[in-house]
């Protein structure tokens, strides 16, 4: 746990209680990733009285005391330009939180004791860069960026609706403004990020007018034809009927096929120990923008006969 402000500030956080502990790290953790705090959460989370919360708020300014700032338009309490996490969350802690509602108290490194082992994910987003996108999000606020794609270097406005796990990276999905698409961008490529809460947002912007967010495709899964034991792909992935089927967004389909290795192609032709599962119909991929990123999948009008 790291404290970036005073010895006293440290010595006072040690001496408190666990569970104070865990309320200060709730109140540092959201300002930090939604941009905001009333009393009625750290009321709601904890279950605690109202004066026990604002007891609380009132121990994070002593600790912190240019971290907040209370808007008495909204009121609720915000991050300042100043802000300095009072304790050490990563990235991984923090999404952790977001997408699973787990570790909001103090980042810890205990563990029940059991050993296990799994393979790191190669990189994270900065947690600067990833607050700014998610307070943009739980705000339903405009978000200007600085972007490093392959093509280049380029500055854009984006309205952001949703994180995206794909597998191997976090994107975050919004409009851009800039090619008046709906599209997926790289956290890790984004350099800088400031929300912009007073700008509005137009309707033709909202995640309700992405096609590709709102379609939901069904595909069908069964073991390859061409893998041998196809009864331990069965157990594998607990298929009924001999079958796994999915039900997924048109906009997210091509990275759950790529991570999961499965042959997209019309004849099953792929070959490789890891192509243990088969799309039983590709057809059901058509018009699916990122099915280019499908093992083996050719459009249909792109197939030669």
């Amino acid at each position: 746990m790291a404290i970036p402000f005073t010895t006293k500030s440290s010595t006072m956080l040690e001496n408190l209680s666990q569970p104070q502990r865990d309320r200060l790290a709730f109140i540092d953790l959201r300002l930090r990733m939604l941009g905001e705090l009333k009393r009625q959460h750290l009321i709601e989370r904890f279950d605690i009285q109202e004066a026990a919360a604002s007891r609380d708020i009132a121990l994070y300014k002593t600790l912190s005391k240019h971290n907040l700032v209370y808007d008495a338009s909204s009121r609720l309490y915000k991050p300042s330009e100043s802000f300095k996490s009072l304790f050490d969350p990563t990235a991984e802690h923090a999404l952790i939180w977001i997408t699973k509602g787990l570790g909001d108290g103090e980042p810890r490194n205990t563990t029940p004791g059991i050993t296990v082992d799994f393979p790191d994910q190669l990189t994270w987003p900065k947690l600067d860069i990833l607050g700014h996108v998610t307070q943009a999000i739980h705000q339903k606020c405009p978000l200007q960026i600085d972007y490093e794609s392959l093509n280049g270097s380029s500055q854009r406005v984006i309205v952001p609706f949703s994180l995206v796990d794909n597998g191997l990276r976090w994107h975050v999905r919004g409009f851009d403004r800039k090619s008046g698409e709906f599209r997926d961008f790289v956290i890790t490529r984004i350099r800088k990020a400031s929300p912009l809460p007073d700008d509005a947002v137009a309707v033709h912007e909202t995640s309700d007018q992405d096609i590709q967010w709102t379609r939901i495709v069904e595909l069908t899964l069964i073991p390859h034809p061409d893998q041998p034991r196809p009864e331990v792909t069965l157990m594998d992935y607990a298929m009924v009927d001999g079958m796994l089927s999915l039900k997924l967004r048109a906009a997210t389909a091509g990275y759950t096929l790529r991570k999961w290795s499965v042959d997209c192609s019309p004849d099953h032709s792929l070959r490789g120990p890891e192509y243990r599962l088969w799309l039983s119909d590709p057809l059901a991929l058509y018009g699916v923008k990122n099915a280019i990123l499908a093992p083996g999948y050719v459009a249909p009008d792109a197939r030669e006969f």
